[in-house]
């Protein structure tokens, strides 16, 4: 996308109160950052929204509007914007998706304009599972995240990632695992390996709390619920009243070779999210490698309450 040399246009007034620390909020629009921005609000932060000038006069920038949110479109190739957008934040929170030109590449640029303002804290777009016990190669998009820490490791502002593991909404339809119809737990490898499952929900919660705590550690690990296969055979015979059993698909192998399959038969490699990205995070849970290490700071903001899968799973929900 070509740069933008024209200012940005914006709603956020010049001067806001002192009580009400300014965050700025990339990735507004999408599912994450629409929460993010609300649980920020509801905590009495004033919140500076970037939005892309496509999503403008959208449903999401409309409802952020109506929350009280200000609105700033710009274009984040454009870095005179992004640093006036940046001027006078507590903390530059990243909820972006995409693949390289969004995580490194924009996220690098919005980085540059936080440091370039003095912004004193940075969290970056990860919210997933613990890639920093991973190799490289293990995941494509755990690798751009990684790429990303490296340079955000060397800029002078304090950054905290959050790491929540899997979001717990893809057991209901994205992510294979829960299969309602044949009532199954469909696995590879162990079913009694410990996995990390939090909501969507409760990850904004807890990242609007982050943003507004200086204090916070470089990394921040968080599970709504830690729960094994077995684990989540039992949580949805609570919530459905009907009975599970669990299906082994195979080895970890298997899984890997079905992985390097998928790859070459449908690399997709334009995709966020291709078939192949979701069995590749499968593996790194199933494995144990991305487990989030004990012990958890759930209880660093002790008002959030974690929703279980079992809440998740229920039906109507």
């Amino acid at each position: 996308m070509a740069s933008q040399s024209a200012e940005p246009t914006s709603d956020f007034p010049s001067a806001s109160p002192a009580a009400s620390p300014v965050i700025v909020l990339a990735g507004a629009t999408g599912a994450l950052g629409l929460l993010i921005a609300h649980h920020l609000r509801r905590r009495g932060a004033t919140v500076r929204a970037l939005v892309r000038p496509s999503a403008e006069h959208g449903a999401e920038a409309t409802s952020l509007r109506l929350q009280g949110v200000d609105i700033v479109t710009l274009n984040y190739h454009d870095a005179p914007a992004l640093t006036t957008a940046c001027t006078g934040a507590a903390c530059v929170v990243s909820a972006l998706s995409g693949l390289r030109e969004v995580i490194v590449d924009a996220q690098t640029r919005l980085l540059d304009a936080a440091v370039a303002t003095g912004v004193p804290r940075f969290i970056p777009s990860d919210y997933s599972a613990d890639f920093t016990r991973l190799p490289e190669g293990a995941n494509r998009n755990f690798d751009l995240r990684r790429e990303f820490a490296r340079r955000l490791e060397q800029a002078p502002i304090q950054a905290t990632s959050i790491l929540n593991g899997m979001f717990t909404d893809l057991l209901t339809g994205q992510a294979p695992v829960i299969l309602a119809g044949p009532r199954r737990v469909l696995y590879w490898g162990s079913a009694d390996q410990p996995l990390d499952f939090t909501t969507m929900i409760n990850t904004a919660e807890y990242t609007a709390a982050a943003a507004l705590d200086p204090t916070t550690p470089r990394y921040l690990r968080v599970a709504g619920e830690v729960a094994s296969i077995r684990g989540l055979r039992a949580a949805a015979e609570a919530a459905t009243g009907q009975p599970y059993k669990l299906l082994r698909a195979g080895s970890l192998g298997l899984l890997r070779t079905m992985i390097s399959i998928t790859k070459t038969l449908l690399p997709a490699k334009n995709e966020v999210f291709p078939p192949w990205q979701g069995m590749q995070y499968l593996h790194n849970m199933l494995s144990g490698q991305a487990k989030l290490p004990e012990p958890l700071d759930n209880g660093r903001y002790p008002e959030i309450r974690w929703t279980p899968v079992r809440e998740v799973l229920a039906p109507g929900k």
